[in-house]
């Protein structure tokens, strides 16, 4: 009995062991037939020409000429813009204004008179030079430093002076051999490097530099001359206490009012400001997907649409501010001076920022409303396009804005005028004045950038509102 007992459960066993093992078999001879089936099903690869894709052939071929159409146009419309802007760069160059003062203006002077022609005259015979104007001393005060007050606060890109009595004490250091004369002292070339640096050396020095020595030769053949012609005048041994007398007899002091004297700052206020157009852009995909967490029904019950729309408008704000920061932390990184107080608008300083100690958090807080302009803007813009049509938008961003910074707007056809009211155009400035203590618009420069961000901003609900009619739209296309 015991025996029979304890075989019983063991059959039982056996038995359910075998009843799994069939099923196990039954499920796999289905699921291999299914396979099967979905194989036979299936049809096999053709080749590109098979009659079986010549609907498809047509909607690939179309889709592809319609792209390549559109990036076409997109390439001619948009970059013709960047190439335009200096298209006649040098035709517009008579728009950056050089004032030509003479304080050398008495009845026998012939140093200033001379010098004030060589300039008008090179405006009359070259269209493509600076825009030389000859002022007269009484609208300055009759004050050289008024003159270089003009230049610093952006009304003139330069000015040349011809110093008072130029002429007089030229011709008395001949006459009495006067050892301590400094030619030097007959002109000054009055310049603002850290306005622009690239027009500086683009168009200023480049213009200016071949006039100075052609009027310092010229007027030494001019007075070697006479000198050597006038028997008063040519005294071997008064010559010789004075050599720098007859040559070069003239030339020129240069004040540049605020150097370009920082090469690191170069990004600062140039190609390093299209990394804060690309930042901005791209950190709308990096935190997109950390919004919709809210939104998933599968987890926990969504948050209202309304403060959703809240959360992600004051986290990208707040975002923007911290890496806003850390571009600004760059440039102090890198030595940029930030503790270095302003200098009088008519004194040369290579060591002068606009706010002292606080210039850094001013810096910060221009970086800041710029990128939330800038990258408002193209989280907008993402929202409305999608992709891919969002990087066409990037390209287009960084160009127009390029063009209205990086370049003297006034060497640029008046079309381009647009760039005023552009953000990067502003960032750049206000850089520069905090930097390098330049001419200060910085009360217009922020009014700008949050204006930008206030109309940014009441977009914002619209441009999400876009974005999630596009996605519902194409869930209902995939159902």
């Amino acid at each position: 009995m015991s025996s029979n007992a304890d075989q019983g459960p063991r059959v039982a066993h056996r038995g359910s062991g075998s009843d799994h093992t069939l099923n196990e078999d039954r499920d796999g001879a289905k699921n291999d037939g299914d396979q099967e089936k979905q194989e036979e099903k299936s049809p096999a690869p053709v080749g590109f020409w098979s009659p079986e894709l010549a609907q498809t052939r047509k909607e690939v071929a179309w889709r592809w000429l319609m792209i390549v159409g559109i990036l076409m146009v997109f390439i001619l419309t948009v970059l013709s813009l960047f190439w335009g802007a200096l298209f006649k760069a040098y035709q517009n160059a008579n728009r950056l204004k050089i004032a030509i003062v003479n304080f050398d203006n008495g009845a026998d002077a012939f140093v200033g008179p001379m010098i004030t022609n060589v300039f008008l005259n090179e405006r009359q015979k070259n269209p493509m030079t600076l825009g030389f104007e000859e002022h007269q001393p009484s609208e300055f005060d009759n004050n050289p430093l008024k003159v270089r007050e003009a230049v610093y606060y952006y009304d003139y890109y330069g000015a040349v002076i011809i110093n008072s009595n130029a002429s007089y004490l030229l011709q008395q250091a001949v006459e009495t051999g006067n050892s301590s004369y400094d030619p030097m002292g007959a002109g000054q070339l009055i310049y603002n490097e850290a306005r622009d640096q690239d027009a500086y050396y683009d168009f200023i020095y480049t213009i200016m530099y071949p006039l100075q020595i052609e009027i310092v030769s010229q007027f030494g053949r001019m007075w070697a001359g006479k000198v050597l012609a006038n028997s008063t005048l040519n005294n071997p041994s008064t010559l010789a206490r004075a050599p720098q007398a007859l040559s070069p007899a003239i030339g020129f002091s240069t004040f540049n009012l605020r150097p370009f004297y920082i090469p690191v700052a170069i990004p600062a206020v140039s190609v390093g400001l299209i990394y804060l157009i690309i930042i901005s852009f791209f950190s709308f995909s990096f935190f997109m997907p950390i919004h919709s967490r809210f939104m998933d029904k599968s987890k926990h019950a969504p948050l209202k649409p309304m403060q959703h729309l809240l959360w992600r408008w004051l986290s990208t704000v707040v975002a923007y501010l911290l890496l806003a920061l850390a571009y600004s932390l760059v440039s102090l990184a890198f030595q940029i001076p930030f503790r270095y107080g302003t200098a009088p608008a008519d004194q040369v300083s290579d060591t002068a920022n606009a706010y002292g100690y606080g210039s850094f958090v001013i810096y910060w807080m221009i970086n800041f409303f710029g990128m939330f302009a800038l990258g408002m803007a193209c989280e907008n813009m993402a929202m409305i396009l999608g992709m891919p049509w969002t990087s066409m938008w990037l390209i287009f961003w960084v160009i127009t804005n390029v063009i209205s910074a990086f370049y003297p707007l006034q060497i640029e056809p008046r079309f381009y005028y647009w760039g005023y009211a552009w953000p990067l155009h502003h960032i750049v400035e206000a850089s520069r004045t905090i930097i390098f203590d330049t001419q200060s618009s910085i009360g217009l420069n922020f009014g700008v950038l949050i204006a930008w961000c206030a109309v940014n901003t009441a977009l914002y609900p619209f441009a999400s509102w876009v974005m999630k009619w596009k996605m519902q739209r194409g869930q209902k296309k995939g159902q």
